[in-house]
């Protein structure tokens, strides 16, 4: 095989392993929907900055899918559903784990 059909092949070949990487699988989102999750991760976290009485620092926004996990640890359990009502008024918001933890006295 000549070098020009060598080289042709391997663009050929890194083309279409490019093109698998956009694809949705069960545990991996395609490059849009991580894009979309991140934006919803991000208003998210905005909501809880803007909310007195949480600790943006203390609370941890993960999105996959529109399923928002928080998690980190919080002062009260009043302090835990504020996160998740903030939460579930951010558009885009399809389902809430709420993974934080109440920190014992």
């Amino acid at each position: 095989m000549s070098f020009r059909h060598t080289a042709i092949a391997c663009l050929a070949a890194a083309a279409l392993s490019l093109t698998g990487a956009c694809t949705a699988t069960k545990t991996q989102e395609s490059t849009g929907e991580y894009v979309d999750s991140s934006v919803i991760s991000n208003k998210v976290r905005a909501a809880i900055i803007a909310e007195k009485g949480l600790s943006f620092f203390s609370i941890d926004v993960t999105t996959f899918r529109g399923t928002v996990q928080l998690s980190g640890f919080v002062d009260t359990q009043a302090q835990k559903d504020l996160a998740e009502r903030v939460t579930r008024k951010v558009p885009g918001v399809r389902a809430i784990r709420n993974n934080l933890v109440v920190k014992g006295r």
